[in-house]
């Protein structure tokens, strides 16, 4: 979601697209599909009306921390690295001044006013979800190194 301040873009909620990308690319029987679901989770993910955080720099710093974690825990080209980059990646758009033909965002879902909604999810609830979600990615690789089973319930 992008709330604007004259004009200005006040942020996008990186974290959840990472946390949604890596959990489903975890699911995924290759990389090339895991890259395909986590685009198409970020589509899901910005249809769900909520509230944006209003500090870009935490948000970026967010989401290349989030990218670093799993690079270092899973691997740089890991299913749950390259689903979580590309749910991701479509918000570049909102940081990174990219060509607009027509003068309209690349991604499609940036370029529906209606499919981004405010409302809904709080951004705490947001991090919060996002963080059990990288936290259970990342637990359950070191689980596996240490010959764990990989299911927080068993």
């Amino acid at each position: 979601m992008i709330l604007g301040v004259n004009g200005q873009a006040v942020g996008v909620i990186v974290a959840v697209h990472l946390a949604s990308g890596a959990l489903g690319g975890a699911l995924m029987p290759s990389r090339r599909s895991a890259a395909a679901l986590g685009v198409a989770l970020h589509a899901v993910g910005d249809s769900i009306p909520h509230h944006d955080i209003a500090s870009r720099r935490f948000e970026v710093a967010c989401g290349m921390g989030g990218v670093l974690l799993l690079a270092i825990t899973n691997g740089p080209f890991a299913r749950t690295t390259l689903g979580a980059i590309a749910s991701a990646a479509p918000d570049v758009e909102h940081v990174v001044r990219l060509p607009r033909p027509g003068g309209r965002k690349l991604f499609p879902t940036h370029r529906v006013s209606r499919w981004h909604r405010a409302g809904g999810v709080t951004t705490d609830a947001q991090l919060f979800v996002a963080g059990i979600g990288l936290g259970w990615i990342v637990g359950a690789h070191a689980r596996r190194r240490n010959g764990q089973p990989t299911s927080p319930i068993a």
